[in-house]
């Protein structure tokens, strides 16, 4: 479960998410969408840590992420957009590294249980830096797997990827359902469509709506639309 009350973070005298306050149940799937400066990998960075809000609350499966950062953490997967990977390792290295520092029992069988679910299975001897864009962020992917987390945070997760690695990501999603809470954000509506059960919006660092895709007779891109028509500078990194 992710429980944000009043989350606000400002750069100086710019507000970038302005008391944002939303809730994700346990195992339920949600689309987090906006135009680019809309505050969304800002909320996401302080949710996982790597950004400190100026006020508000972050519950993270009952921890207070605010307060108890590194616990929170544990109970996350986080894939940030342009995944950083140490390009010089192969990939199964590169897992078994990042699930030791978890300290993740079993490590190789953890390894190969992420490998096959990011499917990625078949580049796992092959240097990280030699990969496509889209095989990096499948290992990414994997990463975020490596400790088997009950939360997984994706920001634009399938940034690169061929049509047919995104239906297999959206495949894999879907099976999170239930088992999984899952918190994506990314600028493809369709994608949305097929794999979230609620979709929250943001446009200028304030939430705008929380929905149900598919509940309206609206469709999700023009709701989106005309929620975000005004726009927004793009957000700072």
């Amino acid at each position: 479960m992710i429980e944000v009350q009043q989350l606000t973070k400002r750069y100086g005298s710019r507000l970038a998410v302005d008391k944002v306050s939303f809730r994700v149940e346990p195992g339920e799937i949600v689309g987090f969408l906006g135009p680019n400066g809309a505050g969304k990998s800002t909320t996401l960075r302080m949710l996982t840590g790597y950004l400190a809000p100026s006020s508000g609350e972050i519950q993270i499966d009952g921890i207070d992420a605010v307060q108890s950062s590194i616990r929170a953490r544990e109970r996350m997967g986080y894939m940030p957009e342009g995944v950083p990977l140490y390009r010089e390792m192969r990939v199964h290295e590169y897992l078994r590294h990042r699930g030791k520092l978890k300290a993740v029992p079993n490590v190789a069988e953890a390894v190969d249980r992420c490998l096959e679910l990011a499917g990625v299975a078949d580049a796992r001897t092959r240097i990280v830096g030699q990969l496509s864009k889209g095989y990096r962020q499948r290992v990414g992917l994997a990463e975020a797997l490596i400790a088997d987390p009950p939360i997984l945070i994706l920001d634009e997760p399938t940034s690169g990827l061929d049509p047919n690695q995104v239906r297999q990501f959206r495949e894999l999603i879907r099976g999170f359902a239930g088992k999984k809470t899952v918190l994506l954000s990314t600028h493809i509506l369709s994608e949305v469509e097929a794999v979230c059960d609620r979709v929250i919006i943001i446009r200028e660092g304030q939430k705008v709506a929380d929905l149900v895709p598919g509940e309206s007779e609206t469709s999700l891109e023009d709701v989106f639309a005309n929620l975000t028509a005004s726009g927004a500078e793009e957000e700072a990194s």
